[in-house]
């Protein structure tokens, strides 16, 4: 890992293509939806911005938005793109990192929340949130539900994709709450592995994360479209409110 993070120039530089399920409108444009009406009149700040997947067309519905990334190889990607310019990203550690302004939004999505490792940390993003925010202002996150119950007893592995040329399996540290994702992938003939820790939280913990930053749990679904959350569901999409 360097200074980029785990999301350095090999990775940000196929970034796009080998997420890109994820940037299908069909996907993107019920996130972009939530979030026009949850920002208001007002602006938008991504933790963790990256390649600009929610960012850019959010700013083309006319809203202010404002990003912190680590890896300065994806925030590079990002300025590529037409409007990227527009966007202003600082570069640094999501969990610390403080920008100018209050928002009236702020969201972390597609799994971003558990690239913090430590519980610390990730209590510390909710504390950052919550500094940037306006008085009812909104945190949103996008997570996975962890996928314990996919676990055969006694195994510690579970494929999540399997393809042709490029294959997922989350590790878990059940004891730690520790998963690390590997992803293999052939490419140009060769096969490479990239593999990210993470650390899994439980939706009651980030409830619990939110009431320590003066945050309350105002919605959760399972996903975008405003879909019932179950114990069936697989991700959760919250929304908390910062208290007046």
């Amino acid at each position: 890992m360097d200074e980029d993070g785990y999301f350095d120039e090999r990775v940000a530089a196929r970034y796009d293509d080998s997420a890109g399920d994820m940037f299908d409108p069909a996907v993107v444009d019920p996130v972009v939806d939530l979030l026009v009406e949850l920002a208001g009149n007002g602006r938008a700040l991504e933790f963790g911005i990256g390649t600009g997947r929610i960012a850019l067309p959010l700013a083309r519905r006319g809203v202010p938005v404002h990003g912190i990334e680590l890896s300065k190889a994806m925030a590079a990607r990002l300025r590529e793109k037409p409007g990227g310019e527009e966007i202003g990203v600082t570069i640094g550690d999501f969990a610390t990192t403080t920008v100018d302004g209050t928002f009236s939004v702020a969201y972390l999505v597609f799994n971003t929340i558990l690239n913090l490792t430590t519980q610390a940390a990730q209590v510390a993003c909710f504390r950052n949130v919550a500094a940037h925010l306006e008085p009812g202002g909104c945190f949103v996150i996008e997570v996975g539900v962890p996928g314990l119950q996919e676990l055969p007893p006694g195994e510690t592995f579970h494929v999540f994709h399997m393809s042709e040329t490029r294959w997922g399996i989350d590790e878990y540290d059940v004891a730690n709450q520790g998963l690390t994702s590997h992803h293999f992938e052939i490419v140009d003939g060769r096969l490479e592995r990239f593999s990210v820790p993470f650390r899994y939280a439980w939706p009651s913990e980030l409830d619990l994360m939110a009431e320590l930053a003066g945050m309350r749990l105002r919605d959760r679904w399972s996903g975008w479209k405003r879909e019932p959350f179950t114990s069936e569901s697989t991700k959760h999409v919250s929304v908390w409110e910062k208290r007046s």
